[in-house]
């Protein structure tokens, strides 16, 4: 299939973030548009983080370090991003946004944890550039794990359908009272950005 590819020229927003769960086909997302319009991309660096599969074994020890270090990449690698921007109105396509911290921090840190991290985070957040565009892909659960045991990341294998939902139980309260920007909320369940031009053309047409 040949790409087609446009000038990187501002569409009505220019930095488009891309969310959802685990699983929920972000990255895959991402790149399709990236590659479409030209434009620089930042996909999270999650395998940096030396604490992911211990939290995955040990989740009640590891959370606090794993949360930290998360925040702390992030935030370095979206502040190095946007200092090398060749300019200020490029359009810009990312498979997160920073907001995710809290909420995963709010879904697996104490709550004296929890205070902490809030605030570390605010110092974090408050001089990188915010999203004008969400788009929040939702899958059940149960194609959530069907994506994960598929792209075979041996440490996320023992995920379980409870804590999925959880996780999106937070998506769903954190963006209910989210205002920074609009919000294009799609349900993915039969969506194939990949292998299907028609479901990726559907959620194009959102963004023009």
């Amino acid at each position: 299939m040949t790409e087609k590819t446009h000038e990187n020229t501002p569409l009505p927003y220019h930095y488009i973030a891309i969310e959802g769960c685990i699983g929920a086909g972000k990255t895959e997302l991402s790149k399709r548009l990236a590659t479409e319009f030209n434009a620089p991309l930042v996909l999270e660096q999650f395998a940096e983080n030396v604490f992911l599969p211990l939290f995955y074994k040990e989740p009640v020890h590891y959370a606090f370090h794993v949360e930290v270090t998360f925040l702390i990449d992030r935030y370095e690698q979206m502040s190095t991003f946007f200092a090398n921007l060749p300019a200020r109105n490029t359009l810009v396509f990312a498979d997160y946004f920073m907001e995710k911290c809290l909420i995963f921090a709010r879904n697996n840190l104490t709550k004296d944890e929890y205070i902490v991290f809030e605030k570390i985070f605010k110092q974090f957040h408050a001089p990188l550039p915010k999203p004008d565009l969400l788009i929040y892909l939702h899958k059940d659960a149960e194609h959530l794990l069907r994506n994960i045991k598929q792209r075979g990341r041996v440490y996320e294998q023992n995920i379980q359908t409870e804590y999925l939902d959880n996780i999106q139980n937070q998506y769903f309260k954190y963006l209910q009272s989210y205002h920074r920007c609009p919000i294009i909320k799609i349900n993915s369940n039969d969506l194939d950005f990949v292998n299907n031009p028609t479901d990726y053309e559907q959620v194009k047409t959102l963004i023009i």
